[in-house]
């Protein structure tokens, strides 16, 4: 007769063993996998996420760091990337040893530094620079690393830009005065235009009455001695008629 703990196992609890023992070899094969990787070669790269400089520094200075395990001992070679508003550029491919040109690349393999040094700073230098190390000789995947990129921004010099500032705040109150002044000698040109006017109204209005008091002073000077003329020639016809 079956004791307790001689108990059948049921279909579902079968097919649950069965799952866990595939979960486990799963697990054993990967721990196998990530081991047998750890011994090839491995390359880990570190840059600094930022660096901000002035447009009137002359140079600037990006540094790289890496470690390896696993790697041939022949020493490894940097590479050097800038990802800008343009397309991507590869960087020092004469391995930029000349101090004279725009980028020079400096290497001490032994203390695992590189670094890039980015001569006569211009705005347009602002961009992703990204480091890369990789040992030639190794086939491993891990032999060839990049870090995640240093962001390079230039800056427009900061008294250059308070000067600017300053200088167009001048600007600004001189064009605001000039403005100002125009207006006023606008208004006032405008003003004396109009009492010219009036006084030039004032003096056609006083002639023209001046000619017509004349006129009419002419006029009735003329008028009564039309009429003392009248009066004296009907006074001797009158006489000449009595004496006839």
């Amino acid at each position: 007769m079956p004791t307790a703990h001689h108990r059948t196992r049921t279909p579902q609890e079968m097919e649950t063993v069965k799952g866990s023992r595939i979960v486990l070899g799963l697990e054993i094969n990967l721990i196998l996998f990530y081991v047998g990787a750890a011994r090839g070669c491995r390359v880990s790269v570190s840059q600094p996420p930022y660096l901000e400089v002035d447009y009137n520094q002359e140079a600037a200075t990006i540094q790289c760091s890496f470690t390896h395990m696993g790697c041939p001992s022949q020493q490894p070679k940097s590479l050097w990337f800038r990802y800008g508003v343009d397309q991507p550029e590869n960087l020092c491919l004469d391995r930029c040893k000349n101090n004279a040109g725009k980028f020079t690349v400096k290497e001490a393999l032994t203390e695992n530094q590189v670094t890039l040094t980015v001569n006569r700073v211009m705005l347009n230098d602002s961009a992703i620079y990204i480091c890369g190390i990789i040992f030639p000789n190794s086939k491993e995947p891990g032999a060839k690393q990049t870090g995640e990129g240093t962001t390079l921004v230039v800056r427009e010099r900061k008294e250059l830009h308070s000067l600017l500032i300053a200088v167009l705040s001048l600007l600004s109150i001189y064009i605001t005065g000039a403005l100002v002044i125009f207006v006023v000698l606008s208004k006032s040109k405008s003003n004396s235009l109009r009492n010219k006017e009036t006084e030039d109204s004032r003096k056609k209005k006083s002639a023209r009455r001046i000619f017509q008091d004349i006129a009419q002073e002419l006029y009735s000077k003329r008028h009564m001695e039309t009429t003392t003329c009248k009066c004296t020639i009907s006074k001797r016809c009158s006489a000449d008629t009595k004496h006839i």
